[in-house]
């Protein structure tokens, strides 16, 4: 990997760093130590580096801003990779923008608001990237990025460019194409919106803004929402009639504001956060028959 590692560095086809702890790039604010991050220039320097990843049988993960992964506490023998220099936007017609995938979907949300373009108020809250929230379809508020998005170009696992139109991505309920077809990339994304008035959009945000703050431990680390909700319920209902507001293992809480949150309230481990989801997951499933899906995924755990 060493060598790799400086092949990619004398190529000069990004930046390096090395022996980095995950916990700063996590929203959990939990994780062992990567080898490296990775920081590829532009598509090229991707598709270089992934060849050399793979001639060398070297493990590697794409990494966004951290908010729906939950990473062991073990060194992570690989490297990840963020897409951050992939952040140009255009936004062009009138109600299209072109976005790359390492775009902050916030800040994406509040500059189409500037613009008086609606569709994307319930993004913004919701702190991941473009590419990121793409893979996971996220949504909120009774929406998701299935309902925005009009293509997205990816990388497939031979190392083509291609374009998959919407109906192509499989839009579904905290699901996408990209997350049932591994080793495809999301490069960059359009949006199609809708034109609005900019001060009803911004009142819907900032209204938003305000829910959140109420009903969210926003002051503690977390990752979101932790479960799914089932068919016809809701996740956070069926825990919190379990009386299981406030529990916690180790230095992991299930919220007292929400209990389909999760916090790190006093420097938690991530055996403390998954051993936690474990438990409640295995209470709801005791209960009400029902097996909750976990929206995180879990990564360096095998």
């Amino acid at each position: 990997m060493d060598d790799v590692l400086k092949e990619l560095e004398k190529d000069n086809l990004g930046k390096i760093e090395y022996d980095v702890s995950i916990d700063k790039y996590t929203t959990y604010r939990v994780g062992g130590i990567a080898r490296a991050i990775f920081y590829p220039k532009n598509v090229d320097s991707l598709i270089q580096f992934i060849k050399k990843a793979k001639l060398n049988n070297i493990k590697y993960k794409l990494l966004g801003l951290g908010s729906n992964l939950l990473f062991s506490d073990k060194k992570y023998d690989g490297i990840l990779i963020k897409l951050d220099e992939f952040n140009d936007i255009e936004f062009f017609s009138s109600s299209k923008v072109r976005v790359g995938a390492g775009y902050s979907l916030v800040k994406l949300s509040l500059q189409a608001a500037r613009r008086g373009l609606a569709g994307l108020e319930f993004a913004a809250g919701i702190p991941g990237t473009v590419g990121g929230a793409v893979y996971m379809n996220a949504g909120a508020y009774k929406s998701d990025m299935g309902y925005v998005v009009q293509d997205v170009t990816v990388l497939t696992p031979d190392l083509k460019i291609i374009k998959l139109e919407n109906k192509e991505m499989d839009f579904h309920y905290r699901s996408s194409f990209l997350q049932t077809h591994p080793g495809y990339i999301c490069l960059e994304v359009v949006l199609r919106l809708e034109k609005g008035d900019k001060a009803a959009i911004e009142d819907v945000i900032r209204d938003r803004r305000k829910r959140r703050m109420e009903s969210q431990p926003l002051n503690y680390p977390s990752a979101g929402s932790v479960f799914r909700n089932p068919e016809g319920m809701f996740a956070g209902k069926m825990i919190e009639d379990l009386g299981l507001k406030g529990f916690s293992i180790g230095g992991a809480k299930v919220s007292e504001k929400h209990a389909n949150f999760i916090i790190n309230y006093d420097h938690a481990t991530s055996d403390d956060i998954k051993n936690l989801i474990d438990y409640v997951r295995d209470k709801v499933k005791a209960e009400y028959q029902v097996e909750l899906k976990v929206e995180q995924e879990f990564v360096n755990w095998e």
